[in-house]
């Protein structure tokens, strides 16, 4: 997990909290939002370093308290993970492997003849210094399963999500500030700037 960005330093303080995530559509909704609150976000392009568990605070706090110390910087790191009800929360925290395995596709089909197509999405976003214990903040959006992938935009399960918050689209079928307005990123993301420019920043290196 060691990661360096070209002419970068590790050493000497730097108040720039680093994002360490390989999904770049995680990082632009990411810093989008804590750009609301002063905050600069910087993409520390890796692939994070995952444990097994269906907690997904407890995966997102080791991933971004290994990342802080291999590198020395203030990090977050988020997981997330797509909730179906019925399919009894399947795949939940193994949303990403299900994905690139099954993808929407295999969702729809796995939902076929079911009656109940409520789900929800979930994102915890945790922040660890190089010397603190993560600090863990989460987000929850209810929904449903569309009957088909629709929208070009955002990634993962977004195609065959309807959040019930919204206008009856799915989050693929909407842009990054719409999304953004009440999506379970956005939530921890909020959750998180707020503590951070409330009494986080305090504990930076």
């Amino acid at each position: 997990m060691r990661w360096r960005s070209v002419g970068d330093t590790l050493t000497g303080h730097n108040p720039t909290v680093y994002f360490a995530t390989g999904n770049k559509g995680k990082f632009i909704e990411a810093a989008d939002v804590a750009a609301r609150f002063g905050i600069t976000l910087k993409h520390m392009r890796i692939d994070k370093l995952e444990i097994q568990s269906n907690n997904l605070a407890e995966i997102a706090s080791f991933a971004a308290m290994e990342a802080a110390r291999s590198n020395r910087r203030s990090v977050v790191s988020e997981d997330a993970g797509f909730f179906v009800n019925a399919l009894a929360g399947f795949p939940g925290p193994y949303s990403s492997y299900v994905f690139k395995t099954l993808g929407t596709g295999g969702i729809l089909k796995l939902m076929e003849k079911r009656g109940d197509r409520g789900a929800f999405f979930q994102a915890s976003v945790a922040f660890c210094t190089p010397t603190s214990r993560p600090k863990c903040f989460t987000g929850f959006v209810q929904g449903r399963v569309s009957r088909r992938p629709k929208g070009t935009h955002g990634f993962g399960f977004d195609p065959i999500f309807i959040p019930k918050r919204g206008d009856g689209r799915t989050f693929a079928q909407m842009t990054t500030d719409e999304k953004n307005s009440f999506s379970h990123r956005a939530l921890a993301f909020v959750k998180f700037s707020k503590w951070f420019v409330g009494e986080g920043n305090r504990i930076m290196p």
